[in-house]
């Protein structure tokens, strides 16, 4: 699986995870669903490519600031989380792998 791809894989997981716990639903409610479309845009627009850094490390910030403190929200409680449903991707995520 490519880098980039991973990446969105890896940001729906922690969305799903983050809506379950906080909106009670199976799947994304409709705010986490427009979160995680705006993230697949971000990262498919992100001019290092495949050599894209972790978001939290680049030097190019392309969220938009209520989109970006959303995302923090949801990886802050999701991260911790994505060691146990999905290990070997949180190592790869954590890692830049």
């Amino acid at each position: 699986m490519k880098r980039l791809e991973r990446e969105v894989r890896t940001v729906r997981l922690m969305i799903d995870l983050y809506c379950r716990r906080h909106h009670g639903v199976k799947g994304p409610c409709a705010n986490c669903r427009e979160l995680a479309a705006y993230a697949e845009r971000r990262i498919g627009k992100c001019p290092f490519g495949e050599e894209k850094p972790a978001c939290g490390r680049c030097t190019i910030h392309c969220y938009k600031p209520e989109m970006k403190a959303r995302i923090r929200e949801v990886m802050r409680f999701a991260g911790p989380r994505m060691t146990w449903r999905h290990p070997l991707l949180a190592v790869r995520h954590l890692f830049g792998r």
